[in-house]
């Protein structure tokens, strides 16, 4: 994983506070300055349009108050509190701040805050990536005394039978025979593509090309949806649908 950028926005109502946050961004290799605001309606007006990673936020400002901006945050962005009282310490803490800086404070103080923000995106944009590369586009299943290697794109759905499964295959009239539960197969697949909604099915979604009341069909099969399966079934299906 290369080297993590944090975007960011600086906001407070004193024009030497912003400029001094400023020069300390700027000698931070990671970090990328969005915008300096003077306000939280500002920087609340930006963000509306705009995404960003950290906020250096002032607590005491007019209209509203840097704890009372942090509550309405998107999920993903982050806050280190910036502020001349070390009394907001506790409820600085209490909205999820990721560190706490009191005014007036050196580039070595902000330097182990911007750190301290730098391993938490890493931590979580580390995952993000992990989750994106462990999608896998193949898998390889033991039929007979071969391991034969399936595309997962060309796979219309799996039919569970005890202890074997049937792979229906796009182009194959036969389907490929091997020796695995539903359940351990299941876990091996990726869930934006496949889903489980009969207790011997699980098929495609991109390949479903009729749901009739509870049934699916694909490849002129049709596959039942059973009730156990159904919720995330229907939440795929309406998430999915055009809505006029």
């Amino acid at each position: 994983m290369g080297s993590i950028k944090i975007s960011c926005v600086i906001v407070d109502d004193e024009p030497m506070a912003l400029n001094l946050v400023e020069s300390y961004v700027e000698k931070t290799p990671f970090l990328v300055l969005k915008k300096k605001c003077s306000s939280a309606i500002d920087a609340m007006e930006f963000i509306k349009t705009e995404s960003v990673d950290l906020l250096f936020l002032d607590i005491q400002m007019p209209d509203l108050t840097g704890i009372e901006f942090s509550k309405m945050l998107p999920k993903d962005t982050r806050v280190i509190f910036t502020t001349a009282f070390d009394q907001y310490a506790l409820e600085g803490f209490k909205v999820e701040a990721l560190d706490y800086l009191l005014k007036p404070f050196d580039y070595a103080e902000f330097l182990a805050a911007a750190n301290k923000a730098h391993s938490w995106f890493k931590l979580v944009k580390g995952k993000q990536e992990n989750i994106i590369s462990e999608e896998k586009e193949f898998l390889f299943v033991k039929s007979g005394y071969k391991q034969l290697r399936i595309k997962l794109s060309d796979v219309l759905y799996f039919e569970g039978l005890k202890d074997y499964i049937k792979i229906w295959l796009k182009d194959n009239p036969k389907p490929i025979l091997t020796l695995m539960s539903l359940k351990a197969l299941e876990e091996e697949l990726p869930e934006t593509k496949f889903m489980r909604v009969h207790r011997s099915f699980i098929v495609s979604l991109k390949n479903i090309e009729v749901i009739e009341r509870s049934q699916i069909i694909i490849n002129n099969q049709r596959i039942t949806v059973s009730e156990q399966y159904k919720p995330n079934f229907l939440a795929f299906v309406n998430k999915n649908s055009f809505k006029p």
